[in-house]
């Protein structure tokens, strides 16, 4: 048995089931992918300028599907820290989130 995730290993890793989970959402509608995009734009007017990791999404979301849904769940240094900035935020229900960080919290409790 693996020792218990801690601190952002952990956030880490449910970040990575959470997009694994959009992937799956993408997959069966990718039309879903314009609500990431205009997350980026309308963040980007916001601030009245870009951000390296907006300007790097936006790259892979213009990736044909396939690619867009590898990247969502590999496990690079790079993909790691751009869900960090996810620009997928509406993309699953509050349910559907509610329901994967429960099971996370199950299956990969904090450690103390």
């Amino acid at each position: 048995m693996s020792a218990p995730l801690r601190g952002h290993q952990r956030i880490d890793r449910r970040s990575l089931v959470m997009h694994r989970a959009i992937a799956e959402k993408l997959r069966e509608d990718p039309a879903l992918i314009a609500i990431a995009l205009e997350n980026i734009d309308r963040w980007s007017r916001a601030e009245g300028h870009s951000q390296p990791y907006w300007d790097a999404w936006r790259e892979i979301l213009n990736r044909p599907l396939r690619e867009i849904l590898d990247l969502l769940g590999e496990e690079s240094e790079r993909m790691t820290a751009l869900r960090q900035a996810t620009p997928f935020a509406g993309v699953l229900k509050p349910a559907e989130r509610l329901a994967i960080y429960e099971k996370f919290a199950r299956e990969q409790p904090a450690s103390s």
